[in-house]
């Protein structure tokens, strides 16, 4: 799991934001809350949906920041125990869904990010093999993304396609699963997918899949965000590749909780990340 971190606007403009931080080509990102991202949909969970005549399902896919991350230690299943505060922001992808019948081959996923992979290896399609597993469902879709979110840089993008595909398929199969199990099924797949299952801002331990919904919010959801990013994306396993246990932070990740939550705003103090040394090495 990359990160992206969330640093106040005129830190911004010096060199001790980091690296996995993002750009959104001028355009101005808050930090949201579900509730606020399903504002179109009364039963949307994570995305903004609307289904038209043809049954093609439009969804809004967004995106995350990690206001911290701590790296607590080296699991013996290979990954690592993070103690990290999610904050999912108003931007991101968009997906349509339009089922092609159970007898169809195979889903059909397009995208106009020409290095996005557009077979089994995508997470989205991923997340429809893994519903048609755990429900018995033989539907196939065909899927349209419209990437915003650059590859590889840490903001949860293909986590957050994830989770859209598995609300989709859930949604246009007739909703025969609950959102609890959507999100307990999506750790199968991936580390980050559950946060997009949260209130917005979620607490997230083990190996990011333990997802504990914030309240009070550590930021209001017009927070204006300023994410930047260089041209080259950091590969995940390269920058874990690169991290030193014994020189990452030392604060307690409930501290850096309780502090965010306490001050109300982000700051550099509490917005802790152990990737960033590893990620700057890259």
């Amino acid at each position: 799991m990359a990160c992206a971190v969330c640093q106040p606007a005129v830190q911004a403009r010096g060199r001790n934001i980091s690296s996995t931080v993002h750009l959104c080509h001028t355009r101005r990102i808050e930090a949201a809350g579900t509730s606020r991202l399903r504002q179109r949909s009364a039963s949307a969970q994570v995305c903004r949906a609307g289904v038209g005549n043809d049954t093609t399902l439009h969804l809004f896919s967004p995106c995350k920041i990690n206001l911290f991350l701590r790296v607590e230690r080296r699991r013996p299943d290979g990954f690592h125990d993070l103690a990290s505060l999610f904050q999912v922001v108003s931007w991101g992808d968009d997906m349509e869904f339009e089922p092609l019948g159970s007898s169809a081959g195979a889903d059909v996923l397009t995208c106009n990010m020409p290095d996005v992979p557009t077979d089994s290896s995508n997470l989205a399609i991923k997340a429809l093999d893994l519903f048609r597993r755990k429900t018995g469902s033989r539907e196939r879709y065909r899927v349209g993304l419209r990437k915003r979110v650059p590859h590889g840089a840490g903001l949860g993008g293909g986590s957050g396609n994830a989770a859209t595909a598995l609300w989709a398929a859930n949604q246009l199969a007739g909703r025969p699963a609950a959102d609890d199990d959507l999100l307990a099924w999506s750790g199968e797949i991936g580390s980050d997918i559950s946060v997009f299952f949260g209130s917005g801002c979620s607490y997230c331990t083990g190996r990011g899949e333990v997802v504990q919904d914030v309240r009070p919010v550590p930021l209001s959801t017009n927070t204006p965000l300023l994410l930047v990013k260089p041209p080259a994306g950091l590969p995940t396993p390269a920058v874990f590749k690169r991290l030193d246990l014994e020189r990452c932070s030392r604060e307690d990740p409930l501290r850096l909780l309780q502090g965010l939550q306490g001050l109300r705003r982000a700051s550099a103090a509490l917005c802790v990340n152990d990737l960033q040394a590893p990620a700057f090495q890259l």
